[in-house]
């Protein structure tokens, strides 16, 4: 295949997604791109302090998974709304108020546990960086009413 036909059929699956996902796509990526770099840095982080573990590692993975379960939830949760809304008279087509909510939160948990991992590298981390992610993690905790679990 050469590489025009290559770029056509990436343009027409982001695109695809980018129209069925709406608001959601953008935090998704970011998401998924923040749980790997948590998961290599925290792979980095345990070689380095000599406590690389295979079944820990793999815990890790499952506790990636449920981050994408939760954001499914309140996608799931936003399409309810949708619908009743939508059966009630309101039109709701693109609600999308959980869905990023959750996947945003998501990912300001990663990035604080991503500083926590390169900062046990040895690697400096400035004191007001951790602060304003903690700051916005709160804020987005208080916007959707708090949560249930921490680390990252």
């Amino acid at each position: 295949m050469n590489q025009s036909l290559w770029k056509a059929a990436l343009a027409l699956v982001l695109g695809g997604a980018a129209a069925y996902f709406g608001a959601l796509l953008a935090p998704l990526i970011v998401l998924i791109a923040a749980m790997l770099c948590d998961y290599v840095t925290g792979l980095l982080a345990a070689w380095a302090d000599a406590r690389l573990s295979s079944r820990i590692g793999l815990l890790g993975l499952v506790k990636k998974l449920g981050y994408i379960f939760g954001v499914a939830v309140a996608v799931a949760a936003d399409f309810v709304i949708a619908m009743a809304a939508r059966h009630l008279g309101a039109e709701l087509d693109r609600f999308a108020a959980f869905g990023p909510l959750v996947a945003v939160w998501l990912i300001l948990n990663e990035c604080i546990s991503i500083l926590e991992n390169i900062a046990a590298l040895g690697v400096p981390v400035p004191g007001f960086l951790r602060r304003v992610l903690a700051h916005l993690k709160q804020s987005a905790e208080r916007t959707g009413g708090g949560h249930s679990g921490e680390g990252g």
